[in-house]
């Protein structure tokens, strides 16, 4: 058996009562899915629990729909079932990594009130030049086929090609004004949207800005995405390429350094992604699609793990879903979503998915598909000891 500073704890087998671990000594990919109010996002915070202990991975998590930040206080309220457990109550550090300044984003009252809680509390800027030539593109909704898309491409391509990564969205515009083969009108269409990316989205950073740094080991770093608003440019989806683009190159480099016996500074990384259908959408590009898929698809090598959790498994992209070496599934009852779940099977299975589905009774129980080991668990979900943020408000 593995160590247990490899394993994760996530519960009890329904049917022995024995605890539950998962193998943490290799990169996984992980589907958390089920119904609203069937556990999903709770299950979610376990697994971030257990992965903060550890002292040699970066913990982070892309939070839409803000549940995270609440991991900073303890569970009173369910003091009771946690000392049945022979758990107790216990906060875990978290720094809040806001897109922007987060004194625009959330005023002074809410980020003194984070701070009072425990909370850190971090601007996160994105470098223009870590978003490559196309995804300027996709950002915009530009043709590279059109004459804008062809300036557009050139100026960040050409600029990617001098100074690497090391550019900002005024660099590019100069490098528009100075193309001699753009007309004027597609100057000005074009300059107009990048000026609206710098000065009105308030994201990007006016100087090289190392992402890495803002991230810390031993807390759960929590992107807040949802200080950025949906819309037809999808600023959660560029916060969440960049980041996901920037990491996986990092993690890439370290991993031949570390092959080579050169020690480095860049960590293994847990990605948890709530509402994962937003980034990762079947039958839809979405600007994150790309980099996600060639995470889970190329990071295992690198040591680059994944956990994506949805109500609506059936509008994750096939190619992600396929990918996930460990499921637990809450109740799902909507037919796109169970067939979606039932597909990813196995030979090893006594039944097909669906049938353990419906063997599930309360609140807290999933179905446990764990392809490394190749077993098949209904687990009662362990409690959290840190506070659950994904309660409906009363």
């Amino acid at each position: 058996m593995k160590g247990r500073e490899s394993m994760l704890s996530l519960g009890r087998d329904r049917n022995s009562g024995e605890t539950v671990f998962i193998d943490d000594s290799r990169a996984r990919a992980v589907l958390i899915c089920g119904k609203r109010g069937s556990g999903k996002s709770y299950t979610m915070g376990v697994f971030l629990e257990e992965l903060v202990r550890r002292d040699d991975v970066l913990v982070i998590v892309l939070d839409p729909m803000r549940n995270f930040h609440t991991m900073v206080l303890p569970n009173v309220e369910q003091e009771r079932l946690l000392w049945d457990w022979n758990m107790f109550a216990e906060g875990v550090p978290v720094r809040l990594l806001v897109p922007g300044d987060p004194y625009r984003r959330y005023g002074r009252e809410v980020v003194e009130a984070f701070e009072r809680r425990g909370v850190e509390v971090v601007p996160l800027r994105l470098n223009p030049g870590d978003l490559p030539p196309d995804g300027w593109l996709e950002l915009f909704g530009i043709d590279i086929a059109t004459p804008m898309g062809l300036a557009l491409y050139r100026a960040v391509s050409k600029l990617q090609r001098s100074r690497e990564r090391f550019f900002t969205v005024s660099d590019i515009i100069a490098e528009i004004y100075s193309d001699p083969l753009i007309r004027e009108t597609s100057i000005q269409a074009l300059v107009l949207r990048l000026e609206t990316a710098a000065n009105d989205w308030d994201l990007f950073s006016t100087r090289y800005y190392e992402l890495l740094e803002v991230f810390r080991i031993g807390a759960v770093n929590v992107v807040d995405l949802g200080v950025l608003e949906v819309g037809r440019v999808s600023l959660r989806n560029l916060v969440a390429a960049v980041l996901v683009r920037d990491l996986f190159r990092k993690r890439k480099e370290a991993r031949l350094q570390e092959e080579l016996g050169i020690s480095t500074q860049v960590p293994k990384v847990w990605l948890a992604i709530d509402e994962a259908q937003e980034f990762v959408p079947a039958g839809k590009t979405a600007l994150a699609k790309e980099p996600l898929i060639q995470w889970v698809k190329e990071g295992r090598q690198p040591g680059l793990s994944l956990i994506i959790a949805s109500q609506q498994p059936g509008a994750i992209d096939k190619e992600v879903l396929s990918q996930c070496d460990l499921i637990l599934c809450h109740k799902v009852t909507a037919l796109e979503d169970v067939d979606a779940i039932n597909k990813l099977s196995h030979d090893y299975m006594a039944h097909e998915l669906r049938h353990y589905i419906r063997q599930l009774e309360r609140t807290g129980e999933a179905v446990m598909v764990d392809d490394f080991r190749e077993t098949v668990t209904v687990v009662q979900i362990r409690p959290r000891k840190s506070k659950h943020g994904g309660a409906e408000a009363q």
